[in-house]
């Protein structure tokens, strides 16, 4: 940002600036810009810009932000706190509480810090298949809920043959629009209907009100294969940087 700098006693000044034109760049010759009062000489208007001091240690970046991902530092692990360290730390906070107590919740503690955390992994393989109008990612063994296909019972089995994408971990087979011959298998779990949405119409000085509930028709389907795709040109995969 520029900062202006007056060399004398404060006076009003009015500067009518455009879009197009830098304020970095301004100069007192310029028919856009009059002063009230006649005294002051141009030279002490004066416009300067920040510079970045090496020694400053907040006017450049950190240099770990600078390298890729894979080779920034990792930060350091805080140590874990075994079930004697929290005991001491509850009994600071709470004296008058027993030892029974304390002891408990030093356990959940100690056993929610020593949690593994759960990664999630790549799929073996997966689909991208067209149901109606819309399109869903699916993965063999897992399910999702579709709008209501008419004429499915509970535990009918459904092939979906509009498969637009199959990607596995070494390709991708991409249709165009649709992948020749693949199929995607699946069971009907269950037919119900979605959460209640309310649709409420206002009108004011009209005495018009109207709320009404919809709950959509949906179908819940178990995704348990995937097939048919392999005769169909793959397109490789290339590992990002």
């Amino acid at each position: 940002m520029a900062s202006v700098s007056l060399a004398s006693s404060p006076v009003l000044a009015r500067c009518s600036l455009t879009q197009k034109q830098n304020p970095l760049s301004l100069s007192l010759s310029k028919p856009n810009c009059s002063f009230l009062s006649p005294s002051l000489p141009p030279s002490s208007l004066s416009f300067s810009r920040p510079s970045l001091d090496s020694a400053n240690p907040h006017s450049q970046r950190p240099t770990s932000e600078l390298l890729p991902q894979s080779q920034r530092p990792t930060p350091e692990l805080q140590p874990k706190l075994t079930e004697e360290q929290y005991m001491k730390i509850l009994r600071a906070f709470y004296p008058n509480a027993e030892d029974v107590d304390l002891k408990d919740i030093a356990a959940k503690l100690l056993k929610k810090r020593s949690r593994p955390k759960r990664r999630l992994e790549a799929p073996e393989i997966f689909a991208v298949v067209m149901i109606g109008s819309r399109q869903y990612i699916v993965i063999p063994g897992r399910w999702i809920h579709t709008q209501r296909l008419k004429g499915a019972n509970v535990n009918d089995k459904i092939v979906l043959n509009k498969v637009l994408l199959v990607g596995t971990k070494t390709s991708a087979y991409i249709g165009f629009p649709v992948v020749t011959n693949a199929v995607v298998h699946a069971v009907v779990e269950e037919q119900v209907r979605d959460d209640k949405v309310i649709v409420f119409k206002y009108k004011r000085k009209k005495n018009y009100k109207r709320k009404i509930g919809h709950r959509q028709p949906i179908t819940r389907i178990r995704i348990t294969g995937i097939a048919g795709y392999e005769d169909y040109p793959a397109s490789p995969l290339v590992p990002a940087d």
